[in-house]
């Protein structure tokens, strides 16, 4: 029987492709730090062992020519959906095991490289799939749907966990901190829980004492055990306090104390090619002293005794509310383990209220205690039940372009080593191969700086040059309207590419890419720092950026058009990473050296490189554009 389908409806495969080819990224490089974190693995293996995990999408170039020589695109894109369906069933069973993290880590590796291979393998089959108009079309729509799968693995598959949790064990803890710009400030006062009687008739259960208002701002200079010292000094003794108490109790593991101290560090100052340029291009801006954040300790103990031998694991996060407090998790664990041993003590937790709050603002914090492996085998068990339906799905849904054959060079070992070397050769030897490596390096040169510091921009206070706000209001601004600016600039891109064509497109998209910079310019420079300004700027920039990726990310098609385009199309990426990369790892230098105006003005400069180059490409066209079939 022969089913074939060379045509199906690009609705009903790319949404569902490219979701699957977001939530392994996810779930490798996002929802393992936080499973981790959960299960009580220490932050310096968690950050040892999984910032390994980005290996795969670094090299996978290097063998991508594989998917393009052995078998179809098709076959690879299904076979490493069920690997990674058998993958991630594997990981939810493996939670339980005494040797989890090791298990769990071995499996994790296995899916990022299975999931690299299907992000190569699946860019290959959406171009030979697709028209050249379609592809400039959906180019938009296949953005949209990855970033979709990384907000629902962030943020609904840690929700699930998080609701296992709060349902499974003791009932949750809630802790209030509330904030207020007219509060006076004072110590923290951890006595307050001494005098909270346990109830030892009830349920067995958490408690905390109802704490008062913290205030937002921090004196200059606290008295300390008749020392008068800087409360940013003040507060990092407080919280050293609370890791070595909580360590000492037995709530959390003692972590090895680092060799060497701050101490013996000495400040030389800026070296003389850095002291050139900040006295030639640096901006002149009054010397500028940092304001602490203030800070509030809060107690937790357990009422009774539990049964011998008894962990009560307590996990506290988030909840809801102004996340401009924040609950420590960088420093200090925020995962207790009580027992018999330490129920009668008290496991502190630490916050740090920002500065720049201006009006009363609280957060709720919530503590589960409930079966944390449980939670998490469910959460992989979902996953991985989630792609063996796309899987099956997409064994049905995904089209059979007569393009996507098997190559005949892979029959042999002798010949996939010949045609490994000839894809990375056929590669170099394309026209303008070095005017295309430049624009992949080039055309994002000012977002690549930009993207680094936008957030420190946004969360500076306005005597450092930044515009001040909140981490609560910059999780609007960045992580919301820019995100929603930055998808809608995309649809839109993929929409007018496919009508017009890319090289109808190169240039406005370009100068979009180039223009919103100045955003950040006016933001910089103007006094008038109201929410809504920054909003509708941020917004502004985002959708410029997102239209004019549509551009970058069409010419990596185009300039991949031809035998090996699949491998081919992998080898652009790695130059796209690189060209993200080299720019970021300066940027931060960049800015603190010359400050943020000279920095933003910087960008635009960098805006040459952009439009420069596009002004070197040889672009067919006819290519992205929608040809009209002509009327007999």
């Amino acid at each position: 029987m022969n089913n074939r389908t060379t045509k199906r409806n690009p609705w009903a495969w790319i949404p569902t492709l490219y979701f699957a080819q977001g939530l392994p990224y996810v779930a490798v490089m996002t929802i393992s730090v936080i499973m981790y974190k959960r299960l009580g693995i220490s932050n310096t293996d968690i950050a040892l062992y999984t910032g390994w995990l980005y290996l795969p999408w670094v090299i996978k170039p290097f063998w991508s020519p594989f998917v393009d020589i052995i078998r179809t695109k098709r076959w690879w894109t299904l076979t490493m959906q069920w690997i990674i369906a058998f993958a991630l069933a594997g990981i939810a069973f493996t939670i339980p095991a005494p040797m989890f993290f090791q298990l769990t880590l071995a499996i994790f590796w296995l899916v990022g490289f299975t999931s690299a291979t299907h992000d190569i393998a699946a860019d290959g089959f959406y171009m030979l799939a697709l028209t050249e108009h379609e592809q400039s079309l959906y180019v938009g729509i296949r953005s949209t749907f990855y970033r979709v799968a990384t907000v629902a693995g962030q943020g609904l598959l840690v929700i699930i966990a998080g609701l296992i949790e709060t349902n499974s064990g003791l009932a949750p803890l809630t802790v209030s901190v509330d904030a207020d710009p007219a509060v006076e400030w004072s110590a923290p006062d951890m006595t307050a829980i001494y005098s909270t009687e346990p109830d030892l008739q009830g349920e067995l259960q958490f408690f905390t004492p109802a704490a008062g208002k913290v205030a937002t701002v921090a004196p200059a200079t606290v008295t300390e055990g008749g020392v008068e010292m800087p409360f940013k000094q003040y507060a990092a003794l407080m919280r050293d306090s609370v890791r070595n108490e909580n360590a000492r109790n037995g709530f959390v593991a003692m972590e090895t104390a680092k060799s060497g101290g701050t101490a013996a560090v000495t400040d030389a100052g800026p070296g003389a090619f850095t002291q050139w340029v900040k006295d030639v291009f640096g901006e002149e801006r009054e010397p500028y002293t940092e304001k602490a954040n203030n800070i509030a300790i809060v107690g937790v103990r357990l009422n009774q005794k539990p049964a011998p031998g008894e962990e009560i694991i307590l996990n506290v996060t988030h909840k809801s509310g102004d996340q401009s407090i924040k609950l420590e998790q960088a420093a200090l664990s925020t995962r207790f383990v009580f027992t018999d041993a330490n129920w009668d003590k008290t496991a502190w937790l630490y916050y740090e209220i920002d500065n720049k709050l201006q009006q009363p603002a609280g957060a709720r914090f919530e503590g589960a205690s409930g079966n944390i492996p449980l939670a998490w085998m469910i959460v992989f068990a979902v996953l991985s039940a989630f792609f063996f339906i796309v899987a099956a799905y997409h064994s049905w849904a995904l089209p059979r372009p007569a393009s996507d054959s098997h190559n005949s060079a892979g029959s042999s070992a002798s010949g996939i080593f010949k045609e490994f070397i000839e894809t990375f050769k056929s590669f170099f030897q394309k026209k303008q191969v070095w005017v295309a490596i430049a624009f992949m390096l080039l055309y994002r040169l000012p977002e690549a700086q930009l993207v680094k510091l936008i957030n420190p921009f946004l969360l500076d206070p306005i005597d450092k040059g930044g515009l001040g706000l909140t981490t609560g209001q910059v999780g609007i601004v960045y992580g919301t309207v820019g995100i929603i600016g930055l998808t809608i600039g995309g649809i839109v891109g993929g929409i007018v590419a496919a009508k017009g064509g890319l090289k109808k497109w190169l240039w406005p998209m370009a100068w979009s890419m180039s223009l919103t910079c100045l955003t950040f310019v006016y933001l910089s420079y103007a006094s008038d720092h109201s929410l809504l300004v920054v909003n509708i700027c941020v917004f502004i920039e985002q959708f410029g950026y997102g239209f004019g990726f549509t551009a970058y990310m069409l010419y990596l098609i185009y300039f991949s058009e031809g035998r090996h385009k699949t491998a081919h199309y992998a080898i652009c990426t790695g130059f796209m990473a690189l060209g993200m990369m080299l720019p970021g790892m300066a940027a931060g230098w960049l800015q603190e050296t010359i400050g943020y105006r000279h920095f933003f003005i910087w960008t635009m400069i960098c805006c040459a490189a952009t439009i420069g180059i596009c002004a070197f490409l040889k672009i067919d066209p006819n290519f992205g554009r929608k040809i009209e079939k002509q009327k007999s």
